[in-house]
C-alpha cells in the first residue's frame, strides 16, 4: 500500500496511530489486545463512550441509538466470545447516528455485512449467537482491558496498527 493509499484510508487530515505514538510517547496508552477489523473503515478516532456488559447487548443497543457526534463506543464484554454484542442492525444504527467506531472486547456477528458499513469496528472475533437481553450493564464508566483504562471523553485512535488512547487534554 502506498502512502497515498494510506492517507485515503485514514482521511485527509488523519494521522496514523504509529505517528501519534511517536508524537505523544509520554501520554499515549497502547491497547495490547490484537483486535480484528470488521467494519468498512480500518482507521477511525473520536471521543470515548463506554459500556460494560457480559453477553447482554441491551445497553450497547440503547447507546448506539443515540446521536454519536463522531464518538467511539468502547464495549467491555469481558472478552467473551460466546455471544455477539454487535451485529449488522446495531452497526447500521451507529452509522445512521454518526458514530465513528465501535471497539468490542468480545464478539460481533454478521461480519460480511459489517464490512460494507462506513464505520470502524474492531473486536476479538465473531460468533453467530446473539446476545441475551436482560438490560444488565453499566454505561459511561471507565473500563479496562489490554493494559489501557478507557475513560469516557478521552480520545481513541485506531487503525491497522492498533488502538491507542490519549487523554482528552492532549
Amino acid at each position: 500500500m502506498s502512502d497515498d493509499d494510506m492517507d485515503d484510508d485514514l482521511g485527509e487530515d488523519a494521522i496514523s496511530v504509529a505517528d501519534l505514538c511517536d508524537e505523544h510517547e509520554a501520554t499515549a496508552e497502547v491497547c495490547l489486545v490484537q483486535f480484528r477489523d470488521f467494519g468498512g473503515r480500518s482507521a477511525f478516532s473520536g471521543p470515548i463512550r463506554t459500556v460494560r456488559c457480559y453477553e447482554d447487548n441491551s445497553l450497547v443497543k440503547a447507546t448506539l441509538a443515540e446521536p454519536g457526534y463522531g464518538r467511539v463506543l468502547v464495549v467491555d464484554g469481558a472478552g467473551s466470545l460466546r455471544r455477539a454484542l454487535v451485529g449488522d442492525m446495531l452497526a447500521a444504527d451507529a452509522v445512521r447516528n454518526g458514530w465513528a467506531g465501535i471497539v468490542v472486547y468480545g464478539a460481533v456477528r454478521d461480519t460480511t455485512l459489517l464490512a460494507g458499513l462506513d464505520i470502524g469496528i474492531k473486536a476479538l472475533g465473531s460468533n453467530p449467537m446473539r446476545s441475551v437481553k436482560r438490560g444488565e450493564g453499566i454505561v459511561d464508566t471507565p473500563v479496562a482491558f489490554g493494559g489501557v483504562v478507557f475513560v469516557p471523553g478521552d480520545m481513541l485512535h485506531a487503525d491497522a496498527d492498533g488502538v491507542i488512547v490519549l487523554p482528552a487534554d492532549a
